[in-house]
Order: C-alpha cells, then structure tokens, then sequence
C-alpha cells in the first residue's frame, strides 16, 4: 500500500523545494527525488492530513547529542581540507547525517553562510548545539585562514570529551544496577517477608532485640501509607539539593566537595585538569588571544573552583606577571603542571606544554577509569551481601535467643 511522503529537497541552484510524493517505502521515495535531479533534504511519512507519524518531545527526544556534534565536525573539518566550499560541506552533511534535528540546524547555518554571514555567527545562533568554545576557535581559524586546521583541533577536542563520558558512564554502570538491584531487593524483604516474620515474633511473647526492632519499623513504614511520606521527602530534598547547587555558593561548595572523596574525588580532579589544560591549549594553538582564552576556560571548565583559579590566572597575566605565580598557591594546580606551564613560559611554546599536559592527565582519568570498576565490582557485591545478610541476622536472631524464655 502507497505512502504519502513529504519531503523537502534541494535542486541544482540550491533552492529548497517542499511537497509531497507517493511511494511504497521510504527508500524508494527518496531514490525517485535523486532520479529527478533533486538531494533530498527530509523525507518524512505522513499518515492523514499532514499529520507526521513521530512525535517530538521539546528537550527529550529533539536532543543533539555531543556524539553527533562530534562525527559532525570530524566530517566537515575533512570536505573543507580536501577543499569543498563551507556552505558546500553544509549541504552535504546535512542531508547525510543521522540526527535529523541536527540537521535542519545545519541547513539553517547554511542558509545564514550563503546570506553573507561569517561561520562563527551562524552557529553562534545555535548556542545549545555549538558551545562558546567551539564558536570562539572558528572565529579564530576565520582570522587565521586556517578554518580548516580548527576544525580537526575541535573535533579532536569533542572526541576526547565524548570517549571520557563513555568511559565514565561504563564504569558506573555496573554500581548503578548493583544499587538498584540492593534496592529492589531490600524493598521486596521489607514489604512481602519481614510481615510473615512479624506474624511469628507475636507467638513468641519476649522482647525483640534491637536490630530487629529497627528491621520490623523499616517494614511498617515501607508497607504502609507512611511510605508516600518519605517518598515524598526524599524527592524534595533532592529537589532542594539540585536547587542549592544551581546557586553560586553551593556550586562552589559542591565543586570543590567532589574534589575530595578518596575514589570520586581524583578522577573529578584530573578531568577538570584534563579539560583545563587541552582547552587553553587548543584555543592559543588556534590564535585566541590570551586573555579571551583564559575568559573562555574559565566558563567551560565546568567547574566553578577552577573558574576562579583561572580568573586569578588572567588578573596576574594582565598585571604582566607570568601564569605560574597563582598557579603555585593555589592547591587546585598539581605541582606538575605548574612546573610544564613554567617551561612552556620559558620557551615561548605554552600551547604545545599545556597539550602534553592535558595528554598526561588524559592518560591519568583512563587509568583511574578502569581502577575504579576493578575497586567498585567488589565493592558492590559486599554491599549487596552485608544488606540482605543484616536483615535476615535480625529476622532470625529472636529465635536464636527464643530458648531463654523458654519455661
């Protein structure tokens, strides 16, 4: 059965043109607009009255992924050397890549280049996909005639950000399911087995000890309309805590308390330090003044501790002192990286200093990375066992101690 499609496409003069085609499938919808000399910009089913078949959630399901961003750059960074036109590679990569909001973000920059608009400003007009950083070092690469060369050293950039996330994000998957696992199973004994237990200390007519006190109270509140309560306390404090750390006191507390744990805290370390060093790196490699750069880290940082560290940083420079007089006294800077900062000073070669900084202590989250599943997969299973082997001791221990009342 027939499916109407709409679609948009481009004709050879680069003008867009919206309709509507009939067809069996969308491959073959989309194989007869190439055969009439169209590209094909979108091409989407409709079920009745233009009514589309997807549903778009604002903020859920129309997210551009870093990912994306990432694949997106490394491609055009590779059409604009081998010498394709800007507005070009936009074309093109629009209509190829696999993120379809992404896309129309790309053939609105597009659009905006041919309109007589630098690069820089049309993406400036998608904040939310292309962040300062990436905005600021192609407007550099324009003033350098290097755009291309910027284009690598950002997709580089992103690709190292995005690899971290996954790395992250795979060693925490296994505590997380753990957790929920200990959670679904501590809930399940409290609500459908500690009761029949309950029923059966009642028979005993002695006193319960103190563990079993604290199990059996758990096991009412879980189990009855007080459950709600506590739920409900639990979400506002989360609220409040999300509230309290979007101020900038408590981000500043909160930031420099992630910094401190012994597991957590040095991996939250070396990636802020990471991303410290191969950012200033990259915009001074790319001709960003000084200055701006430092203005630049300092917001991209992600970290409010280290955003006043570079802050501190930019007033000493201004002042004509060199970077490493703030570096010293303030503990957020290893002693190491002072030290590779001090020489690329000396040198007159920081960028390249501060790259092999950043390489270092890349090569330092990974090594945490991968400590921390080995420590934590252990970690869990003892969690797992000491939980469900504190509430059955407590279920069983009035029966142990039954025999002294016994007459």
């Amino acid at each position: 059965m027939a499916t109407t499609f709409d679609y948009k496409v481009r004709d050879r003069t680069g003008n867009l043109i919206q309709g509507s085609l009939d067809g069996d499938s969308l491959p073959l919808v989309v194989s007869r607009l190439r055969s009439m000399g169209y590209l094909p910009v979108s091409v989407t089913p409709v079920t009745s009255r233009g009514l589309k078949t997807e549903i778009v959630i604002p903020g859920l399901t129309d997210r551009i992924k870093a990912k994306d961003v990432a694949v997106f750059t490394r491609q055009f960074a590779t059409m604009v050397d081998s010498g394709l036109s800007i507005s070009r590679a936009l074309a093109v990569l629009s209509a190829q890549v696999s993120n379809k909001f992404l896309a129309v973000k790309l053939r609105e920059v597009r659009d905006d280049v041919e309109a007589g608009l630098a690069l820089s400003d049309a993406l400036a007009k998608h904040p939310k996909v292309f962040d300062e950083l990436y905005i600021s070092m192609v407007r550099a690469g324009e003033i350098g005639g290097s755009i291309d060369v910027v284009l690598r050293s950002i997709a580089t950039n992103l690709e190292k950000q995005v690899e971290l996330a996954r790395k992250i994000k795979g060693a925490m998957a296994y505590p997380v399911v753990v957790v929920s696992v200990i959670g679904i199973i501590f809930v399940a004994m409290m609500v459908l087995i500690v009761p029949v237990f309950v029923k059966l200390f009642k028979t005993l007519n002695a006193p319960l000890p103190v563990p079993t006190k604290i199990v059996v109270e758990i096991s009412k509140v879980l189990a009855s309309w007080r459950a709600g309560i506590v739920a409900a306390v639990v979400i506002a404090a989360i609220v409040l805590f999300r509230h309290w750390i979007n101020t900038e006191k408590g981000r500043a507390k909160w930031d420099a308390f992630k910094m401190k744990p012994p597991i957590f805290g040095p991996l939250v370390h070396k990636t802020a330090l990471a991303r410290f060093s191969y950012t200033l790196s990259s915009l001074m490699a790319s001709g960003v003044p000084v200055m701006e750069a430092l203005d630049i880290v300092g917001r991209a940082s992600g970290n409010v501790v280290l955003r006043k560290a570079t802050q501190e940083i930019k007033v000493a420079v201004r002042q004509g002192r060199p970077f490493t007089d703030p570096m010293r006294s303030n503990p957020i800077f290893p002693t190491l990286l002072v030290q590779m900062v001090e020489v690329g000073e000396q040198t007159g070669a920081l960028d390249d200093m501060l790259f092999r900084a950043a390489g270092y202590y890349q090569g330092e989250v990974d090594q945490t990375v991968e400590n921390l599943s080995s420590i934590l997969e252990p970690l869990m299973v003892v969690v797992m066992g000491a939980v469900v082997g504190t509430v059955i001791i407590s279920l069983y221990l009035p029966m142990l101690t039954y025999i002294k009342y016994v007459k």
